[in-house]
């Protein structure tokens, strides 16, 4: 197998090469949680760039608990504007004859303040993050989990009426299927807690419901943790049991992934408290693939196709790991400076992307002498993603985007923009 492999999943939907779009946050709907023209603008230049499969950001299904204020929602009846800009949508991201997918969500716990002021989560753990933007969390009721497990398989409905092939359901990164997973933040005591048979089961009950509203020939595919990266959280053993549990549904693709916004590793960067890096040999930390050590093991037991998405930069280590029996390989960040990085290295006139994340800081001098090392990380780390998001916004409004930036104006920019978006929602 090589990049330029065709891949047939189990639904029957083929895939014409091995490299993805991957799932990363837009912040581009219009007030309303609406896809507009500039989300359009976005996926019609990622879809000519050459990826066999598309995958969208969070599409939320539940406007009250958004990852953040700009996100396309997709709950209840969708007015004649709304499922327009959904077909425009679906349009663009297949218009460079991709397969494309709805990535749909909750936030759940991390939800911010500013959309949420109480969030929900399977119990009342607050998100153990400085600088109060998400506030603590209420528990859900056993009435309002199977209320959330319609409006997935209603908005999966929706999607791939609207022209998708099909949803991801994001099971992943600390939104509230991965909540309900991770022991640390679920401490229920009833069917939906507990057990890992329990805690998985609204992951389960929402893969059938989905199913059940796209039918077989439409892909249905799941992101999920290969850790949490937390003592006490949810393990790999348990998503090794959990890879067993989604093989007896019969999904058609599984992304492997792993940290939350509390332990960012998917980001490539360390949380707040000690990684435990759980069966797996040392000499995997050295690769380049943040989460290939794990999703080598995963394919050795999963009946379903993986994906593995988080550092892949080169042509070589991307080949090698199709070679190693990865079904699909997710870029993401890369993509937001060079939309046709996809293209280019399926034609080999590139060997690697550009690690942009290795090399943007904000100045050592902003912040004095007496910076605190933690300080200045969490600042890089915000400065880096605002230097994507702003990449995305510029490519949404027809603009070049810029290898370089000032990171700390870029940053305050960033800010300023979710601040106002969080008023028009």
């Amino acid at each position: 197998m090589t990049l330029s492999s065709e891949l047939t999943l189990p639904c029957g939907a083929r895939i014409p090469n091995r490299l993805a779009k991957a799932a990363m946050t837009e912040g581009l709907a219009e007030p309303g949680g609406i896809a507009g023209e500039r989300i359009v603008r976005a996926y019609t230049a990622w879809a000519q760039g050459g990826a066999g499969l598309i995958l969208t950001g969070n599409m939320m299904v539940d406007r009250r608990y958004r990852e953040r204020p700009a996100n396309v929602v997709v709950e209840g009846e969708q007015s004649a504007n709304a499922l327009k800009g959904l077909e425009r949508f679906a349009a663009a991201a297949k218009s460079g004859g991709a397969v494309a997918l709805a990535q749909i969500s909750h936030a759940g716990r991390q939800s911010p303040r500013s959309v949420a002021p109480e969030p929900v989560g399977p119990s009342a753990v607050a998100v153990k993050l400085p600088g109060g933007l998400y506030a603590k969390p209420r528990a859900l009721t056993a009435g309002e989990i199977a209320g959330i497990i319609g409006r997935f398989a209603h908005t999966a409905r929706t999607l791939v009426e609207a022209g998708f092939d099909g949803v991801q359901i994001h099971a992943a990164h600390g939104y509230l299927i991965s909540e309900f997973l991770n022991p640390r933040v679920n401490r229920r005591e009833d069917e939906w807690g507990g057990s890992l048979e329990n805690r998985a089961r609204l992951l389960v009950e929402t893969v059938r419901a989905v199913r059940a509203a796209i039918g077989a020939d439409r892909v249905l595919a799941v992101k999920l943790n290969s850790s949490d990266f937390q003592k006490g959280g949810f393990s790999f053993e348990d998503c090794l049991q959990v890879v067993d549990l989604l093989d007896a549904e019969g999904i058609d693709l599984l992304e492997i992934s792993g940290g939350s916004y509390e332990q960012p590793r998917m980001m490539g960067l360390d949380g707040l408290e000690p990684v435990l890096e759980e069966n797996v040999r040392a000499s995997t930390r050295a690769r380049e693939a943040y989460f290939m050590g794990y999703a080598a093991q995963v394919i050795a037991r999963a009946k379903t196709p993986v994906m593995v998405t988080g550092g892949f930069r080169t042509r070589a280590a991307m080949e090698a790991a199709v070679e190693e029996g990865v079904a699909v390989i997710g870029i993401g960040r890369p993509l937001c400076v060079d939309p046709d990085a996809p293209k280019k290295l399926l034609a080999s006139e590139i060997e690697a992307l550009d690690a942009f994340e290795t090399r943007l800081r904000v100045g050592p001098g902003i912040f004095g002498p007496h910076s605190r090392l933690a300080v200045m990380k969490a600042v890089n780390g915000l400065a880096t993603m605002a230097f994507f998001y702003r990449n995305i916004i510029r490519m949404a409004e027809g603009k070049p985007t810029l290898r370089e930036m000032n990171l700390l104006g870029t940053l305050i920019a960033h800010q300023r923009q979710e601040a106002q978006d969080a008023k028009r929602i």
